[in-house]
């Protein structure tokens, strides 16, 4: 089976969302390191989830573990016709973390509309 590569756009809500979690992580790294925790905190986690989701959509969009299926309450911004999908940052988890995404503007586009806790 070969294996699809896209090129992984951001609009500025998401990429926003993607640099408050980055640093999130980091502020939380640093205090883990100071204290001498070793047990990495629930920013820590989250921020490697969103990571690992964006490198999966990235390689595979319909990895199984992504959970991807189409969404309905965000209108695509390039083809109004054109679906918009939700991937699974995290499951089973209290406001587990959704990545919502579309194919374009390009061919061999992914674009990330917004990274959000599960409404």
């Amino acid at each position: 089976m070969t294996k699809s590569s896209f090129t992984l756009q951001m609009t500025d809500e998401a990429q926003n969302t993607l640099d408050g979690l980055r640093s999130a992580a980091l502020k939380a790294q640093n205090n883990r390191k100071k204290t001498k925790r070793k047990k990495s905190s629930r920013q820590e986690g989250l921020f490697k989830q969103v990571v690992k989701t964006l490198s999966l959509l990235t390689n595979n969009p319909k990895h199984q573990s992504l959970n991807t299926h189409e969404y309905s309450g965000i209108e695509n911004p390039f083809k109004a016709k054109d679906k918009v999908f939700e991937a699974y940052a995290q499951n089973k988890t209290p406001g587990a973390y959704r990545v919502f995404w579309c194919y374009g503007p390009n061919s061999g586009d992914i674009t990330i509309l917004a990274i959000t806790p599960h409404p």
